[in-house]
């Protein structure tokens, strides 16, 4: 009887630690972390460290909901960040940012795990991931968003 307490203790242990790691994981922030804060920074403001080398300042992310008169448009965030539908072009022929559903779905095709049986990170192929790469991202922004 003692040897299962042992174990039990044992395991909670090292699940506990495991398991809580996972329930704080914030896919949304990751990925604006790894892909926006270079331009955007890390709080959202604008004032990455790209932002001396690009034509047009990059936004402020934490005032999408007051310059949209205190809506956040999910939607419209949605498909700025995807961009491959957008007839919107920037400078010099181009948009600004960016085609995150471009480059996220390219990440996706080169991933090494990809190709691989059902389950984990590949499930539904990569267009399934670029859709929640950009809806993890559109939820993180909507929780910075300046009150």
């Amino acid at each position: 009887m003692k040897r299962s307490h042992v174990c039990l203790i044992w395991l909670s242990l090292v699940i506990a630690p495991t398991a809580h790691a996972q329930l704080n994981y914030d896919m949304g922030k990751s990925v604006y972390l790894d892909n926006c804060a270079s331009c955007h920074g890390a709080t959202g403001k604008g004032d990455g460290p790209m932002k001396a080398y690009l034509v047009k300042a990059p936004s402020d992310l934490t005032t999408i909901t007051q310059r949209n008169h205190g809506t956040y448009p999910h939607q419209r965030v949605w498909e700025v960040i995807d961009g491959r539908s957008s007839a919107e072009p920037g400078p010099h022929g181009s948009r600004e940012m960016p085609i995150w559903g471009n480059e996220f779905k390219s990440q996706q095709e080169r991933a090494p795990w990809w190709g691989m049986p059902y389950g984990g990170m590949h499930r539904g192929g990569p267009e399934w991931q670029v859709n929640q790469r950009i809806s993890s991202l559109v939820d993180y922004l909507a929780r910075i968003q300046s009150r």
